[in-house]
């Protein structure tokens, strides 16, 4: 019985809350409905307040709450997770406000809401580009932000997913090897360019042992007169590998490709 009489309760307050919310929807008093969307906000009903938010924005469009309302439906469509749409909301306040009381804010979440809207690796990373350029103006903008620390830290993680890319790019064409062409130079001038692009990337020991491989393969695979000038490209190659990454995983590997390295130079 005390279930039932709960469960009926939750309804009768259900019932309630969307007689409530349909009276809301139908009133002509906008300042009525901008207060209900703020507490629907608070109260995560992000769609409530959306929707509500949605319809005093002309009323209140050329006035001080125009701010308000703006900042509060790109907040909403944060909370829905909505994060193109967030993002529109947020350029389109920086735009008409770009000094405004929520402007740190509004500057911060274009680049937050393009981070979490980022694509994994595999995928087109137009978008993680933007959010790369996004957090740069507001690092330019706001460098003593709460939100600076922050933004610096989601920046790298979007590097890295861009340096990411580029590293299975150059495994790949490690991979094909000699097929139709010289692929482990397309592996090297990836990797190296990579490296000059992403500088502080988390796959920098995995580079440079793409761009060593890279240059053995094509010692042993090349004509004679090409072999001696290649080995020892190679083994320069490998002492800044080992300098670099004394305890690497590939130091054995790396090792191994010295021997055969010394055989041609003859050192």
């Amino acid at each position: 019985m005390r279930k039932k009489g709960y469960i009926l309760l939750l309804i009768v307050v259900f019932l309630t809350s969307c007689g409530e919310y349909q009276k809301l929807l139908k009133s002509r008093d906008p300042e009525q409905k901008y207060q209900a969307a703020l507490q629907y906000f608070n109260q995560k009903q992000y769609v409530k307040a959306q929707t509500l938010l949605d319809d005093v924005s002309a009323y209140y469009k050329g006035t001080e709450r125009s701010e308000d309302v703006l900042a509060y439906l790109a907040r909403c469509y944060m909370g829905q997770k909505l994060y193109e749409s967030a993002t529109n909301y947020y350029e389109a306040y920086v735009r008409n406000y770009p000094k405004g009381k929520y402007a740190t804010e509004a500057y911060f979440q274009i680049g937050h809401c393009q981070y979490l809207d980022s694509p994994d690796a595999r995928l087109d990373q137009e978008i993680t580009r933007k959010a790369i350029e996004a957090f740069t103006q507001f690092v330019e903008l706001y460098p003593e932000s709460p939100y600076a620390e922050q933004a610096y830290q989601e920046m790298s993680e979007l590097y890295d997913k861009l340096a990411y890319k580029e590293l299975k790019s150059a495994q790949l064409y490690y991979n094909l090897g000699s097929y139709l062409g010289n692929n482990y130079l397309s592996c090297e001038i990836v990797a190296k360019n990579a490296l000059k692009n992403y500088p502080s990337n988390a796959y920098q020991e995995e580079f440079n042992w793409l761009i060593l491989q890279a240059k053995y393969a094509q010692m042993v695979n090349s004509f004679e007169d090409r072999k001696l000038e290649r080995a020892r490209d190679t083994q320069d190659e490998y002492y800044n590998f080992i300098t670099e990454y004394p305890a690497s995983k590939h130091r054995k590997d790396a090792d191994k490709m010295l021997t055969q390295i010394k055989k041609i130079t003859k050192d």
